[in-house]
C-alpha cells in the first residue's frame, strides 16, 4: 500500500491518528501479504518469489519511512507550538486560557 501523498496535518489529533492508521495497513495485512507473495507448490515456476519479496520488503520499507517522516515532522511542529507557548506563558503567568493551551500540546507532543 502507497503511503498518502502530501503534508500531515498535525492540528486536528484525531486526523493524524487516522492517517496513520492508514498507514499501517500493509502491517497490519503482513500475513495476508505474506501469503499472497510466496508461491505455493503449483505456482512456483511461474511466480519469481525473490523478486516478489524484494517488492514486499521494499514496500514496508516506504511505509515505514513515510511513518516516521510523519510522526518526526507532528513531533517538531507540536514541539515549537509549545515552545511559543511557554514564552507567552512566562510573560502572562495569569492567563489561564494559555495554560491550558499549552497543557494540550504537550499532552500531543
Amino acid at each position: 500500500m502507497a503511503a498518502p501523498s502530501g503534508a500531515a496535518s498535525c492540528e486536528d489529533f484525531a486526523e493524524f491518528q487516522e492517517l496513520l492508521r492508514v498507514m499501517r495497513t500493509i502491517d497490519d495485512r503482513i500475513v495476508h501479504e505474506l501469503n499472497t507473495t510466496i508461491p505455493t507448490a503449483s505456482f512456483v515456476g511461474k511466480i519469481d518469489a525473490s523478486q516478489t519479496c524484494k517488492e514486499l520488503y521494499q514496500s514496508l520499507m516506504d511505509a515505514h519511512i513515510s511513518r516516521e517522516r510523519i510522526i518526526k515532522n507532528c513531533i517538531a511542529q507540536t514541539s515549537s507550538v509549545v515552545k511559543t507557548l511557554r514564552e507567552e506563558r512566562e510573560k502572562a503567568q495569569d492567563d489561564v486560557a494559555l495554560l491550558k493551551q499549552l497543557r494540550k500540546e504537550q499532552t500531543k507532543v
